[in-house]
C-alpha cells in the first residue's frame, strides 16, 4: 500500500518556500518519489542548494521570486505551467522570517502586510488558479498548506499568528468548495521545528513530551501521505498536528516590554 504513492506519468507538484526548512524537505521528498516538482523560493542560492541536495535533481525545476507581489504570483503560475504542465499537487510553505522583537507594540505595518501577503494572499491566489486549471481539465488534485500551532494560540507575534489563523480557515474554505471537483485541501500544523524562519531555543525541548525539537524531515513523510490520493483520498479539510506533543503544554510568557 505504501509503495508508489504518486503517478509520475501524470502528477506534477509546486512547492513554495522550497529553498529551506519544511518546504525544502517536502520538495525533496516529492522528487524522491519521482514527481516532477517546481522548487519556488525567494532566494536563488537556496533553491540551487536544495535542488542539488535532492535525490533526483533532474526532476526539480527552480523558480525564484517574491510571493508578496501579485505579479510574482502570476509569473510563478505561468512559468510553472510552461515548465511542468498541469500541477496536481500544491504545497504552500513560503513565509517571511519572523523576529521575536516584533510583538504587538513593535511590529511595523510593512512587516504585518508582508507576513499576510506571503502566507494568506499568495496561498489563496495560487490555489484558486491551480484549482481552476484542474477543474477545466477534470483532474483531481491535492493541496497542502503549512499553518502553525499559533493559528490557535498566541505567539507574541500577532502578524504571524493571525496570518496562520487565516491560512487555517482558508484550508477549510477551499476544501469545502473544491471537494466536489476531487481537489483535496489540507493543513500540516508544525510545532517547534528547528528550520526555516524559526530559530529554536534548545531549552524548548523540555516542554516537548517526545523530548526534542522537531526537524523539517519529520514533516516530509506525513506531507507525502496527505498529498497522495492513494493514501489520503478521503481526507480533506484536515489539520494534522506534527509537534512532538508540544501542544499539550503552554509555555509562552507575555512579551518583554522593558524598552517601551
Amino acid at each position: 500500500m505504501l509503495n508508489n504513492l504518486f503517478d509520475p506519468a501524470r502528477e506534477r507538484a509546486l512547492v513554495t518556500g522550497a529553498g529551506n526548512g519544511i518546504g525544502r524537505a517536502i520538495a525533496q521528498a516529492l522528487v524522491g518519489e519521482g514527481v516532477r516538482t517546481v522548487f519556488a523560493d525567494i532566494d536563488q542560492d537556496r533553491v540551487a542548494a536544495a535542488i542539488a541536495a535532492s535525490p533526483r535533481p533532474e526532476l526539480a525545476v527552480p523558480w525564484v521570486g517574491d510571493l508578496a507581489s501579485r505579479d510574482a504570483r502570476d509569473a510563478l503560475l505561468a512559468d510553472t505551467r510552461s515548465a511542468v504542465g498541469l500541477v496536481t499537487h500544491f504545497v504552500h510553505s513560503a513565509a517571511p522570517a519572523r523576529r521575536e522583537a516584533d510583538h504587538a507594540l513593535a511590529v511595523t505595518t510593512e512587516t504585518w502586510e508582508r507576513m499576510h501577503a506571503v502566507n494568506v494572499d499568495a496561498a489563496f491566489h495560487i490555489a484558486r488558479e491551480l484549482a481552476r486549471q484542474l477543474i477545466a481539465a477534470r483532474e483531481p488534485g491535492s493541496f497542502l498548506m503549512l499553518t502553525s500551532l499559533h493559528a490557535g494560540t498566541p505567539r507574541n507575534l500577532p502578524h504571524y499568528s493571525t496570518a496562520k489563523a487565516a491560512l487555517a480557515m482558508l484550508v477549510k474554505e477551499l476544501a469545502k468548495t473544491f471537494g466536489r471537483f476531487g481537489i483535496r485541501v489540507n493543513a500540516l500544523v508544525p510545532g517547534a521545528i528547528a528550520a526555516g524562519g524559526f530559530v529554536a531555543d534548545p531549552s524548548l525541548a523540555r516542554h516537548i513530551p517526545l523530548g526534542r525539537l522537531g526537524r523539517a524531515e519529520d514533516l516530509a513523510p506525513m506531507a507525502l501521505a496527505v498529498l497522495s490520493n492513494k493514501i489520503s483520498g478521503y481526507v480533506t479539510g484536515a489539520a494534522i498536528v506534527i509537534d512532538g506533543g508540544l501542544s499539550l503544554t503552554n509555555w509562552f510568557d507575555p512579551p518583554a516590554l522593558d524598552n517601551m
